[in-house]
């Protein structure tokens, strides 16, 4: 055990330990987005309680606790017992909205004892009747709001403790490619190399079973995978291209959402998802160009990000290759064109009601309602959503990103999101959130 727990600590600045449990499809937009200098009044919050891990996920998965900071690594999540009258106001249209989005959810989760029954009972709800949609979760299901606690005892599920929450947004992006290098489609896109080799240690040791080592042979030493840098400056995954398309910056951040379409020169698309990572921990574009003094806080948002890559090609290479983390890409078939990428739960996320959540703290495919800010307007925004991903940045059981559907509109409503929030999550009666948390 001595050495294997010294072979950890020589991995862990370099090889990614996974959460077994962790976000689906690419990593959420862990960019820094402008901030409300003094967010909005939020409705009351009630108090929330608890931690676990949960499903594998289409995005980058968090990385491990070795990674987590010390504030992250002492959080301990609360989840509080609410009446679904105590909610703050929603409307009956955004009731409606979301009920496609857990009749998906369904499709996943309906065979656990926990889901069974009231997944069935969907099929006696009159979907085209708002008031219908919304008995249904407020006689069917259980409300806790969520919190924090610190390991040091420090309880903040309080209603202006919960408010410490954060969202931020993603979206699908559009990116012009090809099959074939050329000089207007420069840039790859990497399917999973041959030689990146995935280590799980959970049937050797159970206590690591959240954990996964990532790294290539090396003799008969496993050694850390290259970086970024070393990707892109060494060629060094010559053969293993995806597809080829025409901008860096674009494909870094497909890289971040995790999936995204191509459409090529006859007018025919693709779609490309989350296939496996270089086992390098993610870190944020954006932060560094503020810690470098190249943008402000209120300037790091993607749209930020790029005017800036604009302006300074000669140091966008030096840029990209802060985050030593690469993400690599698997095609799929472009399906239903109105549906989006399939999330960490493994079914289409759907616009403006999925949302990216820390699968430790929150149920995948638990209702979710969110009192936050409308990146558009800035008025306050209440919503029911669904927990259908996971996210490499989003850490913590406040910690959510939501998926805001595909295209530049979307990425503009993506990239300008970044509000604090108070969560609540919905259960079937008879249970609780720890309870539907999956141990693996």
């Amino acid at each position: 055990m001595v050495g294997l727990k010294h072979l950890l600590r020589q991995f862990s600045g370099a090889l990614v330990v996974l959460w077994v449990a962790a976000c689906a499809t690419a990593p959420p937009p862990t960019i820094i987005g402008p901030a409300p200098a003094t967010p909005p009044p939020l409705p009351p919050a009630a108090a929330p309680s608890l931690p676990a891990p949960a499903l594998t996920s289409p995005r980058p998965a968090p990385s491990p606790d070795a990674r987590l900071s010390p504030a992250d690594a002492e959080t301990r999540a609360t989840y509080t017992l609410t009446a679904f009258s105590a909610l703050p106001g929603i409307s009956l249209t955004d009731w409606s909205a979301v009920w496609p989005a857990f009749l998906n959810s369904c499709s996943a989760v309906a065979r656990r004892d926990a889901w069974r029954d009231v997944c069935a009972q969907t099929l006696a709800v009159d979907a085209r009747n708002p008031n219908a949609v919304r008995d249904f979760f407020a006689t069917r299901f259980d409300v806790y709001g969520i919190g924090t606690r610190q390991a040091d005892g420090d309880n903040r599920s309080d209603a202006r403790a919960s408010r410490g929450g954060l969202v931020t947004g993603y979206y699908e992006p559009l990116l012009r490619g090809s099959r074939v290098r050329s000089a207007k489609y420069p840039v790859p896109l990497y399917r999973v190399p041959d030689d990146l080799i995935v280590v799980d240690l959970a049937s050797v040791y159970p206590e690591l079973s959240n954990m996964r080592l990532r790294g290539k042979l090396q003799g008969r030493r496993i050694v850390p995978y290259p970086t970024r840098g070393e990707i892109t400056s060494a060629n060094a995954l010559t053969g293993h291209e995806l597809l080829w398309v025409d901008d860096s910056i674009d494909a870094f951040f497909l890289q971040i959402q995790g999936s995204g379409r191509v459409q090529f020169n006859d007018g025919s698309t693709v779609r490309v998802g989350y296939a496996d990572q270089n086992g390098h921990p993610y870190r944020s574009l954006g932060r560094w160009l503020v810690e470098q003094g190249q943008l402000t806080l209120d300037q790091a948002s993607m749209q930020g990000i790029k005017a800036w890559a604009r302006r300074n090609p000669a140091r966008l290479k030096e840029a990209l290759d802060q985050n030593a983390s690469y993400v690599f890409f698997r095609e799929l078939p472009l399906g239903n064109a109105t549906a989006g990428p399939l999330g960490a739960l493994g079914v289409p996320l759907t616009a403006g009601y999925s949302v990216a959540a820390d699968a430790r703290f929150v149920p995948l495919g638990a209702p979710v309602v969110l009192a936050t800010t409308d990146p558009d307007s800035k008025a306050p925004l209440v919503r029911p959503m669904v927990a259908q991903d996971t996210g490499g940045a989003i850490r913590g059981p406040l910690r959510f990103d939501f998926f805001w559907g595909f295209g530049a509109a979307a990425g503009e409503r993506a990239g300008r999101q970044r509000y604090e929030t108070s969560a609540w999550v919905l259960v079937p009666k008879g249970t609780t959130p720890e309870s539907l948390l999956i141990k693996v």
